[in-house]
């Protein structure tokens, strides 16, 4: 390890900034070279009488700057600065990955060798095909799109006839066709109080009045939803039943029956997005299996495959009901790429999508027992599969000044105002933990996070 001990005076940046200026300028002077190991932060703030949230904070900046790699176990190295190669056959294109939005629930990202080599040898196969993918597809899929569909349906354990599923671009495009179809202008559709953002965006959009029911650990609360049907007259109720987004909870099997016989009692269409339903091993009993003559189920593919697919799988409650649902997502988006659609199918086909959603699982669950590891029990909601967490504040942080103070850190934060339909915004955060960041990075992440979170922000302000 380096016996390194920089001097903060040299820099005229906030102190954080200032140990990555110095990790940079002493590189140049030759005093740290590629492969030194830094000082662990808890001993270099010592050394420098300041927070360990600063140095922190510094050696994620260093990171973003390419001067450092840091490894959960081993500690943080200088790298010398030097760009890596870029290998056509392995290396990502950076322009594409300056893409990254930390803020959006993602799965993690394979890094598995064999798993990305699999995965493209799905791509190549379908390349073979490519230029009968440039036309334009039947509506809905073409045949084998569909039985692909159908195969991944029964995971969940829905068995649903041919014209009834329909292969669409994204969970987002068929739910905006089908609350279009659902309810005018000025009625009201109901959904949890704390729900999805996209469906306050497209009920927003469509102008519709979307009223939020009350909810328990277990979900909406059915007298809720009772009361709201006879109060008014709501032309549809929106679900993320499973792993819901933010809260990570689960509606169970005794609660779904319970919603769905007031459904069926006031014959309320269901819109199920199950978007997280095929990561658990054993989920509960979708609604669509429930009452299926009142519910439109989505299953996409974004949570448990990838975003970049575009693709969900919509079964309709019968052929009759599907028919101006297909007029109104040809309208707005004329197809499901047959590209990503004949991927899809492959992955589907030969194992691979089963063992992407393997990967997600478990590296899903290594993330979640990090947050374990760092944060007390009891004092955020997180399920072990899900890709966030939903982290009340407390000593006097508040959703801005949270969300402000995590910005440069390198992980995802949302305040609970995007989530909130119904009553007064609670104090609380989404934490994303997937997507394109690192496990490396996620550790540095949550450590400056915890660490933050032990004092009010006055404290973490003050070092700076």
């Amino acid at each position: 390890m380096k016996d390194w001990h920089p001097d903060l005076t040299r820099s005229s940046s906030p102190r954080y900034m200032a140990i990555a200026d110095l990790i940079e300028m002493d590189l140049r002077n030759g005093v740290l070279a590629a492969g030194d190991r830094l000082p662990p932060q808890r001993e270099l703030a010592k050394r420098l009488n300041v927070d360990f949230t600063t140095v922190a904070r510094g050696y994620v900046e260093a990171q973003k700057r390419g001067l450092v790699d840091s490894h959960v176990g081993r500690g943080t190295f200088v790298t010398g600065g030097e760009s890596r190669p870029f290998v056509l056959e392995t290396a990502p294109d950076p322009r594409r990955a300056l893409a990254a939005d930390f803020s959006m629930n993602m799965p993690p990202e394979p890094d598995d060798p064999d798993l990305i080599a699999r995965m493209r040898e799905g791509l190549a196969t379908v390349a073979a095909d490519l230029v009968p993918l440039l036309r334009y597809q039947p509506f809905g899929g073409a045949g084998m799109d569909k039985d692909a569909a159908a195969l991944w349906l029964a995971r969940r354990g829905l068995t649903p006839p041919p014209e009834r599923i329909f292969v669409t671009p994204g969970a987002h495009p068929a739910l905006l066709a089908l609350f279009g179809l659902l309810a005018r202008p000025g009625e009201t559709v109901l959904s949890e109080a704390i729900t999805y953002p996209g469906m306050r965006s497209i009920a927003a959009q469509l102008r519709l009045n979307l009223s939020g029911l009350a909810m328990d650990g277990d979900g909406i609360l059915p007298e809720a939803f009772a009361d709201a049907c006879e109060r008014l007259a709501p032309k549809a109720l929106y679900l993320n039943p499973t792993l819901h987004n933010p809260l990570t909870s689960t509606i169970p099997e005794k609660r779904r029956a319970e919603i769905a016989a007031v459904a069926q009692k006031y014959r309320v269409p269901i819109v199920e997005d199950d978007a997280y339903g095929f990561l658990p091993l054993s989920a509960p009993t979708p609604f669509a299996a429930l009452a299926p003559e009142l519910t439109w189920y989505i299953g996409g593919l974004a949570k448990c495959i990838g975003a970049g697919l575009r693709l969900a799988y919509v079964v309709a409650p019968d052929a009759r009901a599907a028919w101006p649902f297909v007029s109104a997502l040809r309208t707005g988006n004329v197809m499901a790429s047959p590209l990503t659609s004949a991927l899809a199918t492959r992955w589907i086909g030969d194992g691979t999508a089963d063992a992407i959603l393997r990967f997600v699982r478990a590296e899903a669950g290594a993330r979640q027992e990090m947050v374990a590891r760092m944060l007390p029990a009891g004092s955020y909601r997180a399920d072990p599969i899900s890709f966030n967490i939903w982290l009340p504040l407390t000593n006097g942080w508040t959703r801005s000044t949270f969300v402000t103070h995590m910005r440069d850190a390198g992980i995802g934060v949302v305040a609970a105002d995007a989530f909130t339909v119904e009553g007064e915004v609670p104090e609380a955060v989404r934490v994303c933990l997937g997507g394109a960041i690192s496990r490396d990075r996620l550790q540095a992440a949550l450590d400056f996070m915890a660490h933050a979170l032990e004092g009010p922000p006055a404290m973490a302000a003050s070092f700076f």
